[in-house]
């Protein structure tokens, strides 16, 4: 009998590895503290991620800005006032010379010169319009970056004599009441007396004074100067 079970037990196959019969084994689920706390880690992270991309974005704003305000030689005056604190272009209607309407936050992109005056356009008006056209010429190589914007604030319509000489510029109808809450004069003056800059961000920053004469629109051209040189590594020409 013993001879028997030997043999029997010599027949009966080997069990491989993975014949082994299947094990379970039962995870125990996160308690919904745990969970509530890694949700909220989460969201915090994400939100340190987001506001770290946005300052990196931002970040050559600020250099050029801080560059030119406050980074510079002793002794440097600028012509232009600051205007303290910016304030963004307006969502407000404009009409140009063809009829054809559009916002005037759509001139974002590029730095602007401004200029503000009634259509019929005096001698002053003509005065400013042609430092505004040669300054901006006096730009060389950077004039691109550089847009030349006349708002007509009344329903007057140029005198063909000035249309050759605004041709390269952008020339747009806008209610008085929308530039008088935006654009500040300087003491005693009306918003017609300046030249305006705003920066490609549509953000109004720096006002020349009124009546500018010859020596004033040269300190005016190295303040431009100035602001597209620290502006150089994040401005590029067109919208």
């Amino acid at each position: 009998m013993s001879g028997f079970k030997l043999s029997d037990e010599k027949k009966q196959p080997q069990l491989k590895a993975h014949d082994a019969p299947l094990g379970f084994t039962v995870h125990s689920m996160p308690a919904p503290d745990d969970a509530l706390r890694a949700d909220a880690s989460r969201t915090r992270v994400g939100r340190w991620k987001m506001l770290f991309v946005l300052l990196i974005c931002a970040s050559p704003v600020i250099a050029s800005y801080w560059t030119y305000y406050v980074i510079r030689p002793e002794g440097r005056r600028n012509y232009g006032a600051l205007i303290e604190p910016q304030r963004p272009l307006p969502a407000v209607a404009t009409v140009s010379l063809s009829g054809e309407s559009a916002a005037l936050t759509s001139l974002k992109g590029q730095w602007l010169l401004l200029s503000v005056g009634g259509g019929a356009c005096d001698a002053a008006c003509q005065q400013r319009l042609y430092f505004q056209r040669q300054l901006r010429e006096a730009l060389g190589k950077d004039k691109d970056r550089l847009d030349r914007v006349w708002l007509i604030q009344d329903d007057a319509k140029p005198e063909p004599s000035l249309l050759p000489a605004l041709a390269q510029a952008t020339v747009l109808y806008v209610k008085a009441q929308d530039v008088q809450g935006w654009l500040p004069p300087s003491t005693g003056q009306s918003v017609a007396s300046h030249l305006y800059v705003v920066d490609p961000l549509g953000n109004l920053m720096l006002r020349f004074p009124a009546d500018m004469d010859m020596a004033g629109a040269a300190k005016a051209k190295r303040d431009l100067e100035r602001l597209l040189r620290a502006s150089a590594f994040w401005d590029t020409p067109g919208r």
